[in-house]
């Protein structure tokens, strides 16, 4: 924030950042209910996470706090406590924000934020559609009214197999408010955007619902106790207070991969929504800086009895389309929901769960960019099965390592597209034209050119080998002893590659052929001169990369025909030379 901040743009920060928290209110809770934790929770991280990753943040419209694909995978990595040992499993859940706040900030220490660069968006697509799935699954037993059986040893598909099965009958009544819930939502959803309405239609439906249950008797407890829909219970009224987590060590292998996949979500979240919002908003981002504020938020979160959160696409796009200016909207959001805890904490007892299972239900389908995944589906088969794979491994294998199943796979599909390494035939026309060979083109008789294109690294070696071969069999065949070796076009070699072409090169010494190296980039340059090429092959036979287009190889042409006898100029058909006034070689490649 600047230091001109002046009442109008305050103005403006307030207004969004109070129309944010109407909605974070509810989300808040309906987060914390997907990561099977006390709504409170969930309340606190709306509360410091949003307010610290506000003070230290780079995005001037990027809201944190508790997000729905990182509270499903808390749910996963809290799913090896029993149901009954919940105070051990919240103890765990502040841990596990301390270790991916400290990771996230040992990112930003050391630069590594380029490596969510390397989590394919087909990836991220493929885990939304798992984790909207999995939502839906997960609410299952609200939404009918149903008691959960199973624990957290139980994968979530058998556990939705014996609440099916033994839960009990279904509850008309919850399946109503439930049911309800999301028509409410809808409708209202139409409204807001007919008149253009602030975007709390997800609060107003759950409180209009809570008051139609508590007005109706259905969430009041009876003489013995007991209400007819399962609320949320009490919410104390009251601040996140300083708090060490009480470890025990064994948590702590048990908690790392869902960490790490945690804290690499996280920053993928927020990265691409900040990205997102600045294109619009034309803001430079320090995306370094983000990273440092996310793991500086989560941190300081696990400190406060908070979930661990991200960047919220939902509250920072209303953000961004509230008016907000700077990040003081997103103080003013916590603040906001700080003293409406304070105040109305005790009413959340009246809030069905059936009401809250519909807004998550609503939510989940909203998570999946629908555009987007059909989009990407009819993209290619390489990225359709990338989405394929990663949202069936959110489902049946874990949520936490879908991701990480994700990327592996992708990277195993690309590698071997990356070392596809082409080459292609040149030829030099009567007329100069140096051009790819046709079909119909007569086949050389004096001089050999060879275009590589591609990725010169250890992939590619089986290629580069049969390359090889084919032109030495083609040397010895036809009776060549001039080789020209385009390599403007490649990339990255490496030692594999150099010692490939220092065998060919030598091979093709031993047999009286001259090779020439055209379009020699300063990658390629530095590894000749750092294995010392320059004490066998002489420098007249390489032909760095100039600015000039294709001069380098041009050049290279130009000096086969020199060492043929040809005075470095094409032949006319008729075996004439080119007058002094015309080109002798141009390029067509």
């Amino acid at each position: 924030m600047s230091l001109d901040y002046s009442w109008n743009s305050a103005r403006k920060d307030l207004l969004a950042g109070l129309t944010v928290a109407a909605i974070s209110l509810p989300q808040a809770m309906a987060y914390a209910l997907i990561a099977g934790v006390d709504p409170r929770f969930g309340l606190f991280s709306a509360i410091v996470v949003t307010g610290v990753a506000a003070i230290f943040g780079s995005s001037s419209h990027l809201i944190n706090g508790p997000s729905n694909a990182i509270s499903l995978v808390i749910f996963s990595a809290l799913a090896f406590f029993d149901p009954d040992a919940r105070a051990d499993a919240f103890q765990a859940m502040f841990l596990l924000a301390i270790m991916v706040g400290s990771i996230q900030i040992f990112i930003a220490i050391f630069r590594l934020g380029d490596l969510t660069r390397y989590i394919s968006e087909s990836v991220v697509i493929g885990f939304m559609a798992g984790a909207s799935v999995l939502i839906v699954i997960g609410q299952v037993a609200n939404f009918l009214g149903l008691h959960d059986r199973g624990n957290g040893h139980q994968h979530v598909l058998l556990r939705l197999w014996n609440t099916l099965g033994h839960g009990g009958p279904v509850n008309f009544y919850a399946l109503g408010i439930g049911g309800g819930t999301i028509v409410l939502v809808l409708l209202l959803r139409k409204l807001v955007r007919r008149y253009h309405l602030p975007q709390i239609e997800m609060l107003t439906a759950l409180v209009l619902i809570a008051g139609l249950a508590g007005w109706l008797g259905w969430s009041v407890p009876s003489a013995h106790g007991t209400t007819v829909l399962a609320v949320v219970g009490t919410v104390p009224a009251s601040l996140p207070a300083p708090h060490i987590p009480d470890i025990k060590w064994s948590w702590v292998p048990e908690l790392s991969g869902s960490a790490f996949a945690i804290a690499f979500l996280g920053l993928l979240e927020a990265l691409a929504i900040a990205k997102s919002i600045a294109h619009q908003s034309r803001q430079k981002l320090d995306y370094n800086k983000q990273i440092l504020a996310e793991g500086l938020a989560n941190l300081t979160g696990g400190l406060f009895q908070s979930m661990p959160g991200s960047g919220s696409l939902t509250r920072s796009a209303i953000n961004y389309q509230a008016g907000a200016v700077t990040r003081a909207s997103g103080l003013f959001t916590a603040g906001a929901v700080a003293i409406t805890l304070l105040v109305a904490a005790p009413l959340a007892r009246y809030i069905p769960k059936a009401a809250l299972a519909g807004l998550l239900l609503v939510i989940a389908v909203r998570l999946i960019d629908w555009k987007r995944l059909r989009y990407t589906l009819r993209a290619s088969r390489y990225d359709a099965g990338l989405v394929y794979l990663t949202a069936f491994s959110a489902v049946f294998i874990s949520v936490e390592f879908s991701i990480l199943i994700g990327v592996a796979v992708s990277i195993l599909l690309f590698v071997p597209r990356a070392a596809r390494l082409r080459a292609a035939e040149l030829v030099v026309t009567p007329e100069g034209l140096v051009r790819e060979r046709l079909p119909a083109d007569p086949p050389a008789t004096d001089l050999l050119i060879y275009d590589l294109e591609g990725e010169l690294f250890f992939g590619a070696a089986p290629e580069l080998d049969r390359y090889f071969e084919t032109i030495l069999d083609r040397t010895k065949a036809e009776g060549i002893r001039h080789v020209v070796l385009r390599v403007k076009r490649t990339r990255n070699p490496d030692v594999v590659f150099m010692e490939r072409l220092e065998l060919f090169l030598h091979e093709a010494a031993t047999r009286g052929v001259i090779v020439l190296l055209a379009g020699v980039r300063p990658d390629f340059a530095q590894g000749l001169h750092n294995l010392h090429f320059a004490a066998w092959l002489p420098a007249e036979r390489i032909f760095p990369e100039e600015e000039q287009i294709y001069s380098a190889t041009l050049k290279a042409v130009r000096q086969a025909h020199v060492l043929l006898g040809k005075n470095g100029r094409p032949t006319r058909a008729g075996g004439t030379e080119p007058g002094p006034e015309e080109p002798a070689f141009f390029y067509r490649v």
